[in-house]
């Protein structure tokens, strides 16, 4: 019997039910039995980044956060981009990780659920910092999505059967590089 993995389900946005919360949660609902993923709903709680603050005792949204991360095999992340980058809230989450060693070598992966032409900026900034706090990036798994708004529904879930196969394939990736890395001999 497979392991069971943990996907840390990471919106860049603070809007309830934005397109990123969508993608998301779709992605967490056609997660195989094998995969529990987890909707990380504290970013609106995270303090303002300040390196004097980067010590012990950690504020509590920032240790909550952190071993939110820790626990998971892998992270999964969706965020909007503003002004050709990433929005400041979710930037203020990463910034709290770059002291931390949590993300170092744990698999991630981001959808791009902007409009066509929009979403780069934020992609190529989320590597950039991504790169500073050691995530291995699985390429495989970093799709753009393209969500209709009426193909969700209440639940705030697409039904839209492309954007479902496409999640279901990002996910697969995620968990295959993940067992790969939980496979792989520790470093020397």
């Amino acid at each position: 019997m497979p392991t069971s993995r943990v996907v840390l389900l990471l919106s860049g946005s603070l809007r309830a039910g934005s397109s990123n919360e969508t993608v998301l949660r779709t992605a967490g609902d056609v997660a195989p039995a094998s995969v529990r993923t987890v909707f990380y709903e504290g970013l609106g709680e995270l303090p303002h980044f300040n390196p004097d603050d980067d010590t012990d005792p950690l504020p509590k949204p920032v240790t909550e956060m952190r071993a939110a991360i820790d626990a998971a095999d892998a992270l999964l992340i969706c965020t909007p981009e503003y002004a050709g980058t990433l929005p400041g809230s979710f930037k203020n989450l990463l910034d709290w990780t770059v002291g931390g060693t949590e993300i170092g070598d744990k698999p991630v992966a981001w959808l791009n659920a902007a409009a066509p032409g929009r979403g780069e900026g934020a992609s190529a900034t989320l590597r950039s910092v991504l790169g500073y706090t050691g995530g291995a990036v699985v390429d495989a798994a970093c799709v753009r999505v393209s969500l209709d708004r009426n193909t969700v529904g209440a639940d705030g879930i697409s039904t839209d059967p492309e954007i479902r196969r496409q999640l279901a394939a990002t996910l697969d990736a995620l968990v295959d590089a993940a067992a790969s890395a939980a496979d792989a001999p520790p470093a020397p």
